[in-house]
């Protein structure tokens, strides 16, 4: 009776969850740098290319903040129906990027010098820009910039295409088959998943979702291939064998509801690592107020071609100055 109540409790939460035309949360990576660095190191990296201190610092402390509005419930949302979106980067140090996406626009400002430091691609300067990149002088310096939408995203198809291609068709997934992929997830949670239930504080209720990793996701490929058909261009499930190296340590999943409601996720993945020197490894989801994302005043518009081709030259400039400096 408890692990039928402990799924229904949390199938009731999503579905809650699923209704709503707006949601809010923040994702922190529960890790250390000394952890992705032996996760690193366990992925064999060319000579050159093993994760440096800064990149593991600045990842270990990573927390995002998104924010989705919907015309409709958001279960039933497909791309075209969200009118607000936004994400913003940060960690201890402050925010290191930012963008929203309201109505025509996507703004975007983020903190260059930072990123690039930790990056280890330091920022151009401002006398690197070519003549009239003004959008670009405001990008180093930290301020708003905008970007018309549906200009942007042509803009960038058309770097990636072929030449002489037919366009690829975008990728869409119907409601149908969305039920059908829900239905098939439901259905594979509650055979494989062991579920126990803890009251904790203030009346929230603890929900753990224990399962074998590998076995969780065959078992789920297996019940989603048959709608393999009717899944978007391009989108290739693994195959059985593909699987057959992937830990089948068991993975803890702590979910956190109150009145019902879904607050907290948090999944331990350390032990996918299969490496004792990974001491923390997780991801945190917290469910926070429902935002609507809101145009920054004062962002200064640019072009297509000088976010994307301006940039990216000040930015071949400064490796050619760093390798003839060398």
């Amino acid at each position: 009776m408890q692990q039928l109540s402990a799924g229904q409790k949390l199938d009731n939460a999503f579905e809650k969850l699923g209704k709503e035309k707006s949601i809010s949360f923040e994702l922190d990576l529960d890790t250390d740098a000394q952890s992705l660095k032996a996760l690193d190191a366990s992925s064999d990296p060319e000579p050159g290319e093993e994760m440096s201190d800064d990149i593991a610092e600045l990842f270990s402390g990573v927390k995002a903040s998104v924010t989705l509005q919907s015309k409709k419930p958001i279960a039933e949302s497909g791309e075209k129906d969200y009118v607000g979106m936004s994400l913003k980067i940060g960690n201890k140090d402050g925010d290191l990027t930012e963008y929203r996406v309201v109505g025509d626009y996507t703004y975007i400002r983020s903190d260059v010098n930072a990123v690039g430091k930790a990056m280890g691609f330091p920022a151009p300067s401002a006398k690197d820009l070519p003549p009239g990149a003004d959008g670009l002088k405001k990008v180093l310096q930290g301020q708003w910039v905008k970007i018309n939408t549906k200009e942007f995203e042509k803009g960038t198809a058309d770097m990636a295409a072929v030449p002489g291609a037919k366009p690829a068709p975008e990728p869409t997934l119907d409601a149908k088959t969305q039920q059908r992929l829900l239905e098939a997830l439901r259905g594979t949670i509650a055979r494989e998943v062991d579920f126990k239930t803890v009251d904790g504080k203030d009346g929230a209720e603890h929900i753990t979702a224990t399962a074998p990793f590998r076995t969780l996701i065959t078992k789920l490929l297996g019940e989603i291939r048959p709608l393999a058909k009717n899944l978007p261009v391009g989108m290739e499930l693994p195959t059985d064998k593909d699987l057959k190296d992937a830990p089948n340590a068991k993975v803890a999943a702590d979910f956190t509801l109150k009145n019902g409601e879904l607050t907290e996720v948090s999944v331990d993945l350390a032990e996918l690592a299969e490496n004792a020197k990974v001491k923390k490894l997780g991801l945190v989801v917290r469910m926070v107020d429902g935002q609507t994302p809101t145009a920054p005043a004062g962002a200064t518009e640019m072009g297509v071609d000088e976010f994307l081709g301006g940039f990216g030259a000040a930015m071949m400039d400064q490796e050619a100055f760093s390798e003839d400096a060398a």
